[in-house]
């Protein structure tokens, strides 16, 4: 296999009651479940990861879209708001992120840092989804 190939490798491993850890170029990145789920709480779910890969992306681009045009990014906040289905309130219905920025910021950078945080490659992959395979192998 290629380097290239290995880099888009990542190992999923499960370790204790209710852990699965993912190794992805040297990461690792922990998830558990919650107590009443049956896990200790260690880490986030790993849906919760999911939905907090949306706001972080859209907080790269919009971190570089500042810094880019040499705007600072203190006091700049992505807050995500998690809406249920109105029709299943068991499932997200809709993600809503806000952009706050300190009243300094420039204002005809507004609407531009919206189209920044748009750009974000989850949300893109969200939207124009890829196939998921599925496969059990038995090691040597």
């Amino acid at each position: 296999m290629s380097p290239e190939m290995m880099s888009n490798e990542m190992v999923i491993r499960m370790q204790g009651k209710a852990q699965v850890v993912a190794e992805y170029r040297g990461i690792e990145i922990y998830t558990d479940q919650r107590p009443e789920a049956g896990g200790d709480g260690s880490a986030p779910e790993p849906f919760t990861l999911f939905l907090a890969s949306i706001g972080t992306c859209a907080g790269i681009y919009v971190m570089k879209f500042c810094q880019t045009r040499g705007i600072p990014t203190e006091g700049i906040v992505i807050r995500e708001r998690i809406l249920p289905d109105p029709a299943n309130p068991a499932r997200v219905g809709r993600v809503e992120l806000t952009i706050e920025v300190p009243p300094e910021f420039p204002e005809k950078y507004h609407e531009a840092l919206i189209r920044a945080a748009d750009g974000c490659a989850v949300k893109k992959a969200i939207q124009n989804p890829f196939e998921i395979g599925v496969r059990t192998v038995v090691r040597d």
